[in-house]
């Protein structure tokens, strides 16, 4: 029975870390996925709808309904990550849903729908690509949007480097303005999960992929629809390594044991016009003395972390 299970809405902008990541989230049993909806970041939303819905199919669970969000950032123009994902999000390797179809209604309003409808706290959102859809929802209703529980976000550079320019990680440069909106919003318990995280000892090892890639149908569609960045990772480090940005962002939010470090603080997003747009200003001292606003998860074990992966990849 679903009614015993923590609910959770999944925002995603759907290429190849975030399908791994969707599809580790089905197969978690403790956990009930109400809906995703989908935004533009890596590959445009009706591109990131279709990985959504291919993944839904080789995750061979249950199939939450799919709807499409926000097409466009809040004012700047979309700037893809093709060089990392392919030209479809999925490693250009022909993926494509053999049935599903997406469901009719907007994203953000469904979204509003279903906290409207919840007990405070009820439901639990992970967001996995740029924050449009969230400060869209906050924008047109935050009385709802009070009512999530936590909101756990694959966002910034964590306490480290960012990975799109010095200072700023993909997902918050993408759509900086959403990405104020969300972390000056006052919503009790966000959550954001830096690049940082999935890198060092977390990045997943030539063995470690090898171990997902012949562990079953599951692992095997893991890590075929990330050859593009194996490709850019194996030219960046000499061999096959993979850094799960958004695993990490799921088994922080589904398994917290995972996590190591996770500390609040006070965070202010840069939109600037200048070098460091889009990066998210931590203040790891206090200096400023101002209330901290949300958490940065920086660290998980990497043991308890790729553990978790390889239970809900199915990796025998």
């Amino acid at each position: 029975m679903m009614e015993n299970k923590k609910k959770i809405i999944i925002d995603t902008d759907c290429g190849s870390d975030d399908a791994m990541a969707i599809a580790m989230a089905l197969n978690d049993p403790a956990f009930d996925i109400l809906m995703f909806t989908t935004v533009s970041g890596n590959v445009p939303m009706e591109q990131a709808t279709t990985n959504t819905l291919t993944t839904i199919e080789y995750a061979g669970t249950y199939e939450p309904p799919v709807y499409k969000g926000s097409d466009k950032m809040l004012l700047r123009e979309l700037s893809f990550a093709y060089e990392t994902h392919g030209s479809d999000g999925m490693g250009d390797i022909g993926l494509v849903p053999e049935r599903l179809k997406p469901s009719e209604g907007n994203g953000v309003l469904k979204m509003l729908e279903a906290l409207r409808e919840s007990e405070d706290g009820e439901i639990d959102i992970i967001a996995l690509g740029p924050l449009t859809n969230l400060a869209l929802a906050i924008r047109l209703d935050y009385e709802a949007m009070q009512k999530a529980g936590r909101i756990v976000i694959m966002g910034t550079a964590g306490l480290g480097d960012g990975n799109v320019t010095p200072v700023a990680e993909f997902n918050i440069w993408q759509d900086p303005e959403s990405a104020k909106i969300v972390t000056e919003s006052g919503l009790k318990e966000i959550i954001y999960v830096g690049w940082d995280a999935c890198l060092g000892d977390c990045m997943l090892n030539p063995k470690e992929i090898e171990k997902i890639r012949k562990g079953g149908r599951l692992g095997r569609f893991a890590i075929e629809c990330n050859k593009n960045l194996l490709e850019m990772n194996h030219d960046r480090f000499g061999d096959d390594y993979l850094d799960m940005a958004d695993p990490s962002a799921v088994a922080a939010a589904m398994n917290p044991e995972c996590i190591e470090k996770c500390e609040k603080y006070y965070c202010e997003v840069d939109i600037s016009n200048g070098p460091s747009y889009g990066a998210v200003l931590v203040d790891k001292n206090n200096v400023l003395g101002k209330e901290p606003n949300a958490y940065i998860c920086s660290k998980l074990y990497a043991d308890k972390y790729k553990e978790y992966i390889f239970k809900t990849l199915q990796v025998k």
